[in-house]
């Protein structure tokens, strides 16, 4: 089997978290660069599947700058078998749609019969990348799931959902996303981290992929504007003495939040 893993570097959530008012996108160097947790996540559930089950492959793979190849790193030493970095300078600022294609064209490059993903990234939180996956690649979609079972030739799981617990599976090949509810992830050893150098990271382009990001046909998002969030002001206190149902109403109203 082999199970290809999503994982992403993002700003350290302890760090401040900013936009570069001059590109419109966040400014990566406020803060530390740390593996998301919850694809870390992702790759504890397919480590430890792999660890039971001989002639298991598990795949990291990543879309980011040249920097990110610390973030595959980590996931070799943590014990995925090889690394896959798409890297293009075509790639920086790029949006929902374009990144789910490159993704995709690059999982069909290396072939899959898993692809397990977090279901929601710390930094952009678009939450739709496991699903237009599942569009593009043509196989069913199991998203922000709490527990996952993986078998042979399929994957049973269960997902919280308005206050109940839902029971869903898939025949293989498939896309699954999961929550933060899953195992911690593991920390990485000094045997694992030893091993990791010997382990190979692919570094693919968007020529690689046969992907134009400039493609006219393609739909795109961009960024009309951005400013600073502005500096937090006092509320206003409403005092009691006999209106203040008419000093709320006034308030809601005067801010059109009615």
């Amino acid at each position: 089997m082999r199970i290809v893993v999503l994982i992403k570097e993002v700003p350290d959530t302890y760090g401040p978290r900013m936009l570069d008012l001059e590109t419109g996108l966040a400014a990566r160097s406020a803060s530390a660069r740390v593996p998301d947790e919850v694809g870390e996540r992702a790759l504890e559930c397919a480590l430890r599947y792999a660890e039971q089950n001989a002639g298991t492959e598990v795949i990291a793979l990543t879309m980011g700058p040249q920097l990110a190849a610390g973030t595959i790193r980590k996931a070799l030493a943590m014990g995925a078998a090889r690394g896959i970095h798409v890297c293009d300078d075509g790639l920086v600022g790029a949006d929902l749609t374009l990144t789910a294609q490159v993704l995709a064209a690059a999982i069909t490059r290396v072939g899959f019969d898993l692809v397990i993903a977090g279901n929601l990234s710390t930094d952009g939180a678009g939450g739709v990348i496991p699903a237009m996956l599942a569009e593009l690649l043509d196989a069913p979609a199991l998203t922000a799931l709490t527990t996952l079972e993986i078998q042979a030739d399929r994957i049973s799981c269960m997902r919280q959902s308005e206050g109940e617990t839902q029971e869903v599976s898939a025949a293989l090949p498939a896309i699954a996303s999961v929550t933060e509810s899953l195992p911690d992830p593991r920390l990485p050893g000094f045997k694992g981290i030893m091993a990791a150098k010997k382990k190979s990271i692919e570094t693919i382009s968007l020529p690689d992929l046969g992907l134009d990001p400039e493609d006219p046909s393609a739909p795109r998002s961009v960024v009309l504007a951005v400013a600073e969030r502005p500096t937090r002001s006092a509320g206003t206190k409403i005092v009691d003495e006999g209106d203040a149902g008419r000093q709320l109403a006034d308030y809601l109203i005067g801010n059109r939040l009615v």
